[in-house]
């Protein structure tokens, strides 16, 4: 069993989406927050069931969708680090994840 470990990049832009969301439809911006808590938490039993992102296909980094984010992580040795959450419209470039 691997453990989690958000980064604060990513508990930002997490955050950020959810306050965006919540403008409108506060009922919408929690229950996506459980839903990404609910979908990285199998990670622990299931690290490398999210798919290669399709711009990374060579890469260390896997991510899970759950609409509308993604979220970016790696594994390392007996841990989960989620690296980035962004909107799926928006364009991912490589040093989005590169400093982490």
């Amino acid at each position: 069993m691997a453990g989690v470990i958000w980064t604060e990049p990513a508990l930002q832009e997490l955050d950020d989406i959810a306050q965006y969301i919540a403008l409108d439809k506060p009922g919408a911006a929690s229950h996506l927050i459980q839903d990404v808590f609910d979908k990285i938490k199998r990670l622990e039993d299931f690290p490398q069931s999210g798919r290669i992102p399709p711009e990374l296909l060579n890469s260390v980094y896997r991510e899970v969708v759950v609409p509308p984010c993604r979220i970016f992580y790696r594994e390392d040795e007996k841990r989960v680090l989620v690296l980035y959450v962004m909107r799926e419209e928006r364009q991912l470039r490589a040093y989005m994840l590169g400093g982490s």
